[in-house]
């Protein structure tokens, strides 16, 4: 670039360096020389890296900022043809043109590669053709996908990601009885009505008081005709004597021809992969969801740009289908508007308001915490109430008496789970949050409720257990008077809170909603219904009140291995109830809200539910004495101890192996090593992110320099039209 050019800049303007520097501002020569250059100098990318290079002057280059599309192409052509075994074209943002030319080029360079090479390239696209294929299949086998695409259609989003967070408890509490079945019931069953050549193996205990092995079925011989519902509703009587509950099991192996089956192992074992598995399972949903949340949260009018010019599916054909989708892109955008205008109210508020704002939610969470304790409280007293009455003549009880005693801890549950989140939902209005983030909270409030008032049982439970008067917890470890198999009976206490959750849910829809929705309809003149209104389907009770019954799945599978059967089934139930209840008595909600960030805060929620399972399950295990009446770990002190003498059996070599894994000499360094390594990848982030940074700051600049040629362009025309003839 000549001098002259330089000097003919107009005034404020910086002049140009000389070519030297220029060389660092990554601008492409084609661009440099094409007339007019002081035109270009005036673009805000070039103003911008010029105010940038001043401020910073060892700044490496950012790339480039004006390129040419001749320029792009070269590149692109050249990581096509160096990438034909692991690139698809699909992934290029190219039209279908450019799309077909880079095919052309690959189909031409295929002749001239080996046989092997050729075969290896179409093997290649034939399994990726058959994954398509079969994920495109598998997509019309999924549970319940019509249904919860006609709830999407009308109810939004956020609705029909309640649904499919139900699907997916549905297919997990499957499998989880699946494993249970294969480990714990399939060889038990097998051998104990001779199906296989298989017997019990019996190991007689030494050195065992014969008043620890006192286990009496609490039943009271069927004297009155509603002892089958009671039993039936609280899982004692016959039902105890079932595989129902942990007693059933009192072997130590089942023996094959050919080998031993050790069942107090698998049934460990059992309990450790299912709650692996839903671990994992839940944590690979979640980063999906995460990774999906991060995109959407980074800019809020990419989200609106996305759903305009983006969000429609070409691939539909059906009319129905059609207005399915707009329904559901109408709802996602009044989300998005709805949580724009929170945004919009907090940004303006003044100092005082926000002072104001939160000291009343310094207030709120106050009460919110006296109310979480006050249910503490009553759980805990109506568990130690339920626990001393429960053996006291219990058979000279009318059959009220009799099953309030039994019932009394879910009942006090049931009531703290339905009035807290009524409190929780009044307090909520009055905090001024957006209706996503009014959601998560009331969500994390109740969840913590509901899941809180399980350990509080399990623990006050486990108290009761190792805590006697006599001499008994010496003798066996455990209250074996009041607890002679003290599984069994924390079995029956899931399975009662299992049956009862289900009876309230059933019960609220067809005696609370359904005639709510019939005085709406036909009595809407009347004020009293004019204040009530017409049900809303609440989506954070009814996500709590799934959690909360997975969570008992969780704790209560150890005890009772046919409990997530029985949650398969609810579940299964209360999808087509709440459906039922959704489409003929409910109304969408006014506030709207994004069901993106909604299903992976669901998940974690369940993921705090499992943590929280896990918990009173490792302590029953690790520290709890075992039941020495009942259960397949009647020789062992606790239900771990099986690991090490199943370690035991193992080569010496092994056993050093195992001994080296789990001691702290290799501990130590393992964590050192994953420190490191979890150091590496946030540094390796942290840089992915300052990438991603530079690349958007980058997008930004080329769009304002798109508004800048168009207003130029704008200009030149007026003036061309105004200019005289």
């Amino acid at each position: 670039m000549s001098e002259s050019s330089a000097s003919a800049l107009p005034p404020g303007r910086p002049g140009r360096q000389p070519w030297s520097q220029q060389e660092s501002l990554s601008l492409d020569s084609s661009c440099l020389s094409s007339p007019p250059v002081n035109f270009l100098q005036e673009l805000p990318s070039y103003r911008s890296v010029v105010r940038r290079r001043t401020t910073i002057p060892r700044e490496k280059p950012r790339g480039t900022l004006l390129r040419p599309t001749d320029s792009y192409r070269a590149p692109l052509e050249e990581d096509v043809t160096e990438n034909l075994n692991s690139q698809s074209i699909r992934k290029y943002a190219l039209n279908i043109s450019e799309k077909r030319r880079l095919r052309d080029i690959q189909e031409t360079q295929m002749k001239y590669l080996s046989e092997w090479d050729q075969w290896k390239q179409y093997s290649s696209k034939s399994w990726k053709r058959f994954l398509e294929k079969a994920h495109e299949m598998t997509t019309h086998l999924e549970l319940w996908r019509k249904d919860i695409r006609s709830i999407e259609g009308k109810f939004g989003t956020g609705i029909q990601s309640y649904f499919s967070f139900l699907r997916f408890l549905v297919l997990l509490n499957l499998v989880i009885f699946l494993i249970i079945f294969m480990l714990v019931l399939l060889p038990f069953l097998l051998t104990k009505y001779k199906i296989t050549n298989s017997t019990f193996v019996l190991i007689p205990s030494k050195d065992m008081d014969l008043q620890c092995r006192v286990y009496a079925i609490s039943s009271s011989g069927l004297i009155y005709f509603y002892s089958y519902i009671i039993d039936l509703l609280s899982g004692t009587g016959f039902l105890e004597e079932t595989c129902l509950f942990y007693g059933h099991y009192t072997i130590d192996g089942v023996q094959f021809q050919n080998f031993t089956y050790d069942l107090p192992l698998a049934y460990l074992v059992s309990t450790i992969a299912y709650l692996a598995l839903s671990l994992l399972w839940i944590v690979k949903r979640s980063v999906e969801g995460f990774k999906i949340n991060l995109i959407r949260s980074e800019e809020h009018f990419q989200s609106y740009c996305n759903k305009i010019f983006a969000g429609w599916d070409f691939c539909i054909t059906n009319h129905s289908t059609a207005q399915l989708k707009h329904s559901s892109l109408r709802y996602e955008l009044r989300a998005d508007l709805e949580e724009e205008r929170i945004r919009q109210k907090i940004a303006e508020r003044t100092s005082e308001e926000t002072i104001r704002i939160y000291s009343l939610r310094l207030f709120l969470n106050c009460i919110v915490l006296a109310v979480l304790v006050a249910c503490f409280y009553a759980i805990y007293r109506a568990t130690i109430f339920s626990q001393e009455h429960m053996k006291k003549e219990i058979d000279k009880m009318v059959f009220g008496e009799n099953l309030l005693i039994l019932y009394l801890p879910s009942i006090v549950i049931t009531l703290a789970n339905f009035i807290t989140p009524v409190i929780f939902a009044k307090i909520i209005h009055y905090e001024d949050y957006s209706p996503g983030f009014e959601i998560k909270l009331t969500i994390l409030r109740c969840v913590f409720m509901r899941l809180a008032t399980i350990c509080v049982l399990v623990f006050t439970l486990g108290s009761k257990i190792t805590s006697c008067d006599n001499d008994t917890c010496d003798l066996c470890g455990y209250n074996q008077k009041l607890y002679p198999c003290w599984e069994t009976q924390v079995g029956q206490e899931m399975y009662k809170l299992m049956i009862f959750d289900l009876i309230i849910i059933l019960a609220v829809t067809v005696f609370v909603d359904f005639p709510r929705k019939l005085l709406v309809t036909y009595c809407s003149s009347w004020k009293v219904i004019q204040c009530l209104g017409q049900q809303e389907f609440a989506i954070p009770d009814n996500v709590l009140g799934i959690v909360y019954g997975q969570t008992i799945c969780w704790i209560g599978a150890f005890f009772s291995p046919l409990i997530p059967a029985i949650a398969t089934l609810k579940f299964i139930i209360i999808f087509y109830v709440k459906e039922m209840s959704l489409l003929y008595t409910c109304r969408p909600s006014p506030r709207q809200f994004r069901a993106s960030n909604s299903h992976f805060f669901f998940l974690l929620v369940l993921l705090i539910g499992l943590c929280l399972a896990i918990i009173p399950l490792t302590i029953s295990l690790s520290r709890i004495p075992s039941s020495k009446a009942c259960g397949p770990f009647t020789n062992f002190n606790t239900t771990w101890e099986v690991i090490p003498k199943t370690v035991s059996t193992f080569p010496s070599s092994v056993q050093a192996l195992i001994h080296g894994v789990t001691s702290e000499a290799f501990a130590v360094p393992f964590f050192m090593i994953i420190c490191l390594i979890m150091f590496y990848f946030i540094a390796l982030a942290g840089a992915h992110k300052q990438v991603v940074d530079q690349l958007r700051e980058q997008l930004s600049l080329e769009s304002r320099d798109k508004r800048y040629l168009i207003q130029k362009l704008t200009d030149a025309q007026k003036d061309m039209r105004n200019r005289p003839d």
